[in-house]
């Protein structure tokens, strides 16, 4: 099935972004696919910059809401401008532009429906995230949702459009990864591990960031 890069469109969080989102945006502006960046109440120059490439398209958090957040207010605008592909991507630099086409592929071919970004084989991983923490969100993840993940809380992720329909991101921090996880097995959604690299200019999410990711999913249930 082939996908015109125009119903391509490639989701954006950005909270205080003014140093890595000109340098993502001209990336993707080399290809012809549709860009989205929500800029997540930003109190610095991230949507000034944003405004300097008329071709994308901004969405605005008055506050900051969450990357979850954010996400859900992108892929709700793709699919009602007709998105086929919806692919979330990061606004520090990390992510390669270039893995953006192996990652639809399988989606395009129709052979799943979601596609979620396996960076262990390509990257170079800090220690502490490699050999303690990633083994221990393995196992968490895999009671959490039922589906064993190579690689869990990995951003890089690409939806067909009855996937992205289906899954409604709820969680407004960083406990949306987990739910989209859960969401595709409560769907019955065919996925994918793709491999992808990560260039990893700071450490990202540590332990806190796990037990805050945590105590958002108990606090969903309970609530």
């Amino acid at each position: 099935m082939a996908i015109s890069p125009a119903k391509i469109f490639i989701v954006i969080p950005a909270y205080n972004e003014q140093d890595n989102i000109s340098i993502v945006i001209q990336s993707l502006l080399k290809y012809e696919y549709q860009v989205i960046v929500v800029n997540d109440g930003s109190t610095d120059q991230t949507s000034w910059q944003v405004q300097q490439f008329p071709p994308v398209i901004l969405l605005e958090h008055l506050v900051n809401l969450g990357m979850g957040a954010a996400l859900a207010t992108g892929t709700k605008y793709a699919l009602s401008q007709g998105a086929q592909i919806i692919v979330h991507f990061d606004a520090d630099r990390q992510m390669r532009v270039a893995d953006i086409a192996q990652m639809i592929l399988p989606i395009v071919q129709q052979e799943v429906d979601v596609t979620i970004g396996n960076r262990l084989a390509n990257s170079q991983i800090p220690v502490l995230k490699k050999y303690f923490i990633f083994p221990i969100a393995r196992i968490l993840n895999n009671l959490m949702t039922g589906l064993y993940l190579v690689d869990v809380h990995n951003g890089f992720r690409a939806l067909n459009a009855k996937a992205a329909q289906k899954i409604n991101i709820e969680q407004q921090g960083m406990a949306h990864a987990t739910e989209i996880v859960q969401k595709i097995k409560k769907f019955n959604l065919k996925y994918r591990e793709v491999p992808v690299t990560i260039d990893y200019h700071v450490f990202g999410q540590g332990i806190g960031g796990g037990l805050k990711i945590l105590h958002d999913l108990f606090l969903k249930k309970i609530v």
